[in-house]
């Protein structure tokens, strides 16, 4: 099996095939989805709330995320590894250089980064430097008390076109990857149409270019909550495996997301 990078994301959005994506904190897990060969797995900082318990992701260290990516890492042979950058670890570009730099060392291959304009002179140095970055749009959880707690974002028209524009400016910034969360399926499919790059959906409809869960949701165990957009795969599976590869399946026939999984 070829090891999916970057081109391999590339190629699978120009074909029309759909990403799937899962997050994983540990070599176990991560081995058990690279063997169902999910595409792309996310070291999220929402291990502060699934792993910590915490009611939001802010507490979570680049520290942290190094620790799990190196775990992850180790189970993984095939799947493209995204390690978050956490909450005020890319507040200066010198800050985002040093910090990244120890998450690549740990073993991630891209970096996923929060935010819109504010980032572009960030992601085009890290890029520079030999740092491929993933951006985030629409509910960026580490902006959750901004934003008056986890809500959708792009609603009004003046919102939604804010999020298209920093789309656009993300991709000419030099991001080769980009997380659409919480926003109107009609957004997110204006987005993924008129970028070149990847788009993957959490909360945002079934027109990206792939999906990504948090592990937990989708395995049903969640210490709060199960969020509108997420799936229990574990309710219609025999064990933990076919759970993922139904996910899989799903995502790759565009069966996940549904209207019920999505926000108009």
């Amino acid at each position: 099996m070829k090891k999916v990078t970057t081109s391999t994301l590339m190629q699978l959005k120009q074909k029309g095939e759909k990403i799937a994506a899962l997050t994983a904190y540990d070599a176990s897990f991560a081995k058990m989805f690279d063997e169902q060969l999910i595409d792309v797995i996310l070291i999220g900082d929402s291990l502060g709330m699934v792993l910590k318990g915490d009611d939001d992701t802010l507490s979570v260290t680049v520290d942290d995320v190094a620790y799990h990516t190196a775990c992850v890492r180790k189970g993984t042979s095939r799947a493209f590894v995204i390690a978050d950058m956490p909450f005020m670890s890319y507040a200066s570009k010198e800050q985002a250089y040093g910090n990244a730099a120890k998450l690549m060392a740990s073993g991630a291959s891209m970096v996923k980064v929060e935010g819109g304009e504010w980032l572009i002179e960030t992601i085009t140095g890290l890029v520079e430097r030999g740092v491929p970055v993933c951006g985030h749009l629409g509910l960026t959880p580490q902006s959750v008390h901004v934003f008056g707690g986890f809500k959708v974002q792009g609603r009004e028209n003046e919102q939604a076109k804010k999020i298209v524009d920093s789309a656009i400016k993300l991709e000419n910034a030099g991001v080769q990857l980009l997380v659409l969360e919480c926003i109107p399926s009609a957004v997110a499919k204006l987005i993924s149409e008129a970028l070149k790059i990847p788009v993957i959906g959490i909360g945002a409809g079934v027109s990206t270019d792939g999906q990504i869960l948090v592990m937990h949701d989708m395995f049903g165990i969640s210490a709060n909550y199960m969020p509108k957009f997420s799936k229990n795969y574990l309710t219609d599976s025999n064990d933990m495996r076919s759970a993922v590869t139904a996910y899989i399946n799903d995502v790759k026939a565009n069966r996940f997301p549904g209207p019920e999984h999505s926000f108009e």
